[in-house]
């Protein structure tokens, strides 16, 4: 019997990834991650090696670069179907190439293609993204960097080609992962916490203002890894201004300086201590055959089935009396316990709960969007807003169909999700709440379940803001261009994000002033903050692809929902993509190694680099 040595697959094919590094910068509330993979053929005969891999669903992925050797190449972004063809035309050449593209069905899901790989020769690939990093219901910052890619399910009749996943048991990766995190803010770092193993907290100044943090030695990349990131007296009202790219054309988003204003707006305790009992709960829980698997690869924590029940019941005893309630299942087809919403009482929250402890992951694929469908044909009940409540793993192809159906029915509903076991869509799970002007939980074990699930509700209770508005006051000949979309949610405590371009010239110590005004229950509030419009230093162009990427998500949806305009829309896209560096649903990285003219000789052989999945079948 022939014994296979180095990393395999699950079909005993050499895998020419040996190990990923990950370098994470946090300032305040942003993450710069910087991911290095080698890569090294071993094997006799010209490789192509594919790796589709999960990355946080808003993440501005900002830069991608080869080093073979002593050479370096960094990537272009250009038109996705001529980046293609730019590959496909290198590797017929004989030429090495590198092509980095997003998943035009999720924003989450990428793939990345080294090809032409000589034998015995090694390639280290350099990625770099950016992100915002979500405030946790016990006031932490929540940093994941997603490991486990679940296959996604196709549902019937979907449209497009679903991305080919090639998987491994999450506890069979073959590759290692090195990580070290960096973290800084203007107040002190309390704490950092992780569910792997981390090695102690290393202050790097007696203010404790700047902290390093790396995983244990041995960490396997076979699973997500979480930080919570807590500062003292958390979550301030700041605003960052970010000097232009200094050789970008001024007027253009790279050639303007840009604003990032993070506002946390406290609402009157008279207005809080007033909040509604009333409401119709709709629960939507996921029965797919997916959610049988376990919560992560350490296989110590319940199934998903049984952790996204036991979230649902907790919410379901929780509901205030008198509200409305209904709980739908959804897998190949849905399911409802209640023909219609019921009044909330003794004795139809204790019916529902005997039919809900019976439920199992025994329906089939996940075919949420008609459950979906079926919720919005309901007749809303008059004076009891509609609060959706969906707990998922998230493994759909259609992301973006769903999100669209979310966010045409945003006028007649709230919707907050729960993403359940390792792995689960943050493109999904989040969407979901943004489009439906709700908030998004992720559960991976059973910390701090009930304080994201009493947060959920406390926020589900809380009224809608209405007349939300957002004014600029700055100097004479500074002008103000939003480039976030229109806030439409607002929640006690929670953060509001607002990007916007500032064209024109001011002198240097000059100062700006914005202010977000709404109505909750009535009363009239607002926020105010003042800042200088002098530019910070040392943030790079962070705040300038963040913008980026929140404008290109805005047109992708925009493209979406009227393909009747000629393409002007997607041209917009692309051509903000190529101008800031920024990956699109239409656009991707390219780079070719035009070498010395030497030619690669032999037929190239393929080889898919396993991603680690929980929902491994054979």
């Amino acid at each position: 019997m022939e014994i296979c040595c180095g990393l395999l697959t699950l079909q005993q094919e050499p895998v020419p990834l040996q190990g990923i590094q990950v370098e994470l910068e946090v300032k305040d509330h942003v993450a710069t991650v910087v991911s290095t993979l080698n890569y090294e053929n071993k094997e006799d005969k010209p490789l192509e090696a594919v790796f589709v891999f999960p990355l946080p669903g808003d993440a501005a992925v900002c830069h991608f670069s080869a080093q073979i050797g002593q050479k370096q190449i960094v990537a272009e972004v250009k038109e996705k179907q001529q980046a293609r063809e730019e590959y496909d035309d290198a590797l017929s050449s004989g030429q090495q190439a590198f092509l980095l593209e997003e998943s035009e069905q999720s924003p989450d899901v990428f793939s990345l293609s080294v090809g032409s790989l000589p034998p015995g020769e090694s390639a280290s690939i350099r990625l770099e993204y950016v992100t915002e990093l979500a405030v946790q219901a016990d006031e932490g910052l929540r940093f994941s960097l997603p490991a486990v890619l679940n296959p996604r399910y196709q549902p019937q009749g979907g449209e497009g080609a679903s991305v080919q996943v090639t998987s491994v048991p999450a506890s069979l990766v073959p590759y290692s992962l090195s990580f070290s995190a960096q973290v800084s803010s203007p107040r002190p770092v309390s704490k950092v916490e992780s569910s792997s193993s981390l090695e102690p907290l290393q202050y790097l100044n007696p203010e404790q203002t700047q902290a390093t943090v790396k995983l244990a030695a041995g960490h396997k990349f076979d699973r997500d890894v979480e930080l919570l990131i807590y500062y003292k007296d958390a979550h301030q009202p700041t605003a960052v201004v970010e000097a232009g790219q200094a050789s970008a054309k001024p007027g253009t988003l790279m050639g303007d300086p840009v604003v990032m204003v993070s506002l946390y707006p406290e609402f009157p305790q008279a207005v809080m201590s007033s909040v509604a009992s009333r409401g119709e709960f709709v629960l939507l829980l996921d029965r797919s055959g997916s959610m049988s698997s376990h919560m992560n690869s350490r296989g110590t924590y319940q199934t998903r089935i049984d952790n996204a029940r036991d979230t649902l019941l907790l919410l379901l005893k929780s509901l205030p009396m008198g509200c409305y309630f209904n709980i739908y299942s959804f897998g190949s087809r849905y399911e409802h316990i209640f023909p219609k919403s019921v009044e909330y009482s003794q004795e139809t929250m204790e019916e529902a709960l005997k039919k809900v402890k019976k439920m199992g992951a025994d329906l089939g694929g996940t075919e949420i969007l008609e459950a979906l469908k079926h919720i919005y044909r309901q007749p809303c009940i008059p004076s009891q807003p509609r609060q959706l409540f969906v707990f998922t793993d998230g493994e759909v192809t259609n992301t973006k169909q769903v999100l669209d159906l979310v966010k045409k029915n945003s006028g007649s509903h709230r919707c907050f999700s729960f993403g359940i076991g390792e792995g689960a869509s943050s493109a999904l799970i989040n969407g979901l709440a943004k489009e439906g002007g709700g908030h998004a939980q992720f559960i991976t074990g059973t910390d701090r379940m009930q304080l994201k699930v009493m947060q959920s509700l406390r926020f589900a209770l809380q009224q809608a803001v209405q007349d939300v508005s957002i004014t600029w006051d700055v100097p004479r000949g500074v002008s103000v261009t939003v480039l976030s979309p229109p806030i439409t949610a607002i929640f006690q405590g929670q953060r509001s994000l607002i990007y916007a371009q500032l064209s024109g010239q001011s002198s240097k110590a000059a100062d700006g002033c914005v202010t977000l005004k709404y109505s909750l229950a009535g009363h009239p509030s607002k926020n105010q903050l003042h800042f200088s419009l002098k530019p910070a230093e040392g943030t790079g162009l962070t705040v300038h692809r963040l913008a980026a990427r929140t404008l290109i998500r805005s047109l992708e949806t925009e493209e979406r929902e009227d393909r009747q305009d000629g393409g002007v829309t997607k041209k917009k896209v692309v051509d903000l993509s190529v101008q800031s560096g920024v990956s699109s649903a239409f656009t991707a990285f390219i780079a070719v190694n035009k070498g010395d003219g030497e030619v690669i000789q032999g037929p190239l052989v393929r080889r898919n680099v396993p991603a680690p999945s929980e929902c491994f079948r054979e």
